[in-house]
């Protein structure tokens, strides 16, 4: 919704947001760890750089791909990343993941594909692709990290990310400039869109199996459409609608049987 309001181009989008979210992330670590500001970042540093990197890469090439292949498209490729997550937590962490678990990234992807069926045909091309498996790749590897280090606050890691990602759009944007008009917009993308996302993701993330994490996140191909038609009325058509409500239906299925688990594990109090 925003891309669609501002005039900017893409790696100036990239690099303000980048700025406005590593702005929102550095206070947050300051109020909330004050005298230990510098000292978090100490906390499993090649970690936090690995991670940095992942969400960085995963950013970066989204922007290239679209050059190459539909948006819809990379969004598909995209919801390979529960996928390899699970592979990958199960092989390194030794985290299993339930048949509920499998159904539910497989629904998922299955909604995905209905939601994008009308934008492959005549579109993409093997890098765009190839980037879209990146992407994927590079937002499974993130959420491991962060599983693996599941002591360490990971918000210095995304704080990173702002930092790589809005370092390599200021070498490739023409223009650093933007317009009055542009600036709350991008304001509101950065601090609120991607600074608070990633808070959430990484402290969230910490306490549910990679695998889960991963799927959680597929709501933003599901709910994207949605905003931009709430603010422009644009229509997504019947396949984006279906294809949302199996995705979305899935996560929610997902989610009630966990909370109906851990409601049935709780000890009753003794009369």
């Amino acid at each position: 919704m925003v891309v669609r309001t501002v005039g900017a181009g893409a790696w100036e989008i990239i690099f303000w947001r980048s700025v406005f979210a590593g702005l929102f992330l550095a206070g947050l670590l300051l109020v909330r760890e004050r005298r230990r500001f510098f000292r978090v970042f100490l906390e499993a540093p090649w970690a936090s750089i690995g991670m940095g990197l992942c969400f960085a890469t995963a950013s970066t090439c989204f922007v290239i791909a679209m050059e190459y292949t539909s948006v819809a498209k990379i969004l598909f490729l995209q919801g390979i990343s529960p996928f390899i997550a699970a592979i990958a937590s199960w092989l390194i962490l030794r985290e299993r993941v339930g048949p509920r678990t499998w159904g539910a990234m497989a629904m998922a992807l299955v909604g995905i594909g209905i939601m994008e069926i009308e934008s492959f045909e005549g579109s993409g091309s093997l890098i765009g692709d190839l980037l879209g498996v990146v992407i994927g790749c590079a937002f499974a590897g993130a959420t491991i990290i962060v599983r693996s280090n599941r002591k360490v606050r990971m918000i210095p890691a995304a704080f990173y990310a702002t930092v790589i990602a809005g370092t390599i759009a200021a070498t490739q944007a023409p223009t650093l400039a933007i317009s009055d008009h542009d600036l709350p917009y991008l304001f509101f993308f950065g601090f609120g869109q991607l600074g608070l996302g990633m808070a959430l993701y990484t402290s969230g993330a910490r306490h549910i199996p990679a695998a889960e994490a991963a799927l959680a996140a597929l709501l933003e191909p599901a709910l994207g459409p949605i905003w931009v038609w709430l603010v422009y009325a644009e229509n997504p058509g019947i396949y984006a609608i279906v294809g949302g409500a199996i995705l979305i239906g899935s996560l929610i299925l997902h989610s009630l049987y966990d909370l109906h688990a851990a409601g049935r594990r709780v000890v009753p109090p003794v009369v």
